[in-house]
């Protein structure tokens, strides 16, 4: 009798942690991308565009993940500082960040950019958001020094709050003829592939750390 509860009560509880785990599993992540028109898809029809081909390779990788975009064209780090909040009043489980680009092309401080960065990230650490920050570089043109000193927002801002971190979106893109649209500053849609290609190896941990 006692070998029969045994018995019983252990397949019980191990039918219960069976729940447990699928559970955990087969749970939908919910993560919102927040950009400017890279995140967007400028250019291109929806399905090639950034957040649409990283979600077909979610999909494809059996990732129970979903992705929502928040890219507006033409935005700056100050624009996304004025609406993140009230785009959050949506529960997501992450927040990934592409912004900048527009600083940069403007002529933007880097001083402003970093604080408005810096802002976003602050509130999203306070509310324990799991967060991912793509990077961005100035163009050349700018100057050596504004040229530094933007760079150096990102991985800075990484590293004093601790958060995923891909150092370049457009890296192995920008100013190649074949992988950019005739502006030669928005992505075709070779351009996302191999983008997505590059940043893929980063997000999958990122994908990890949210399951723990």
């Amino acid at each position: 009798m006692i070998m029969n509860y045994i018995i019983k009560l252990n397949f019980t509880i191990f039918f219960f942690l069976s729940i447990l785990v699928n559970t955990a599993y087969s749970k939908t992540f919910k993560v919102i991308v927040f950009g400017d028109s890279l995140i967007a898809g400028y250019g291109l029809l929806k399905e090639d565009g950034f957040v649409n081909q990283l979600q077909n390779k979610i999909n494809y990788s059996k990732i129970n993940l979903e992705l929502t975009n928040s890219g507006v064209s033409g935005e700056t780090s100050t624009g996304l500082l004025n609406r993140f909040k009230w785009v959050l009043e949506e529960e997501y489980d992450a927040v990934i960040i592409s912004i900048g680009a527009n600083d940069a092309l403007r002529g933007i401080s880097p001083i402003i950019t970093y604080r408005n960065i810096e802002n976003i990230l602050i509130y999203l650490k306070k509310n324990k958001i799991p967060t991912m920050l793509i990077g961005m570089k100035a163009p050349p043109n700018l100057g050596k020094e504004y040229v530094n000193e933007f760079n150096a927002i990102y991985p800075n801002l990484s590293k004093k709050y601790d958060v995923f971190f891909y150092p370049f979106f457009l890296k192995d893109v920008a100013l190649e003829p074949s992988f950019n649209q005739k502006d030669m500053i928005h992505p075709n849609k070779n351009g996302v592939i191999k983008i997505i290609e590059n940043i893929f190896p980063y997000f999958l941990r990122f994908y990890k750390s949210l399951m723990n």
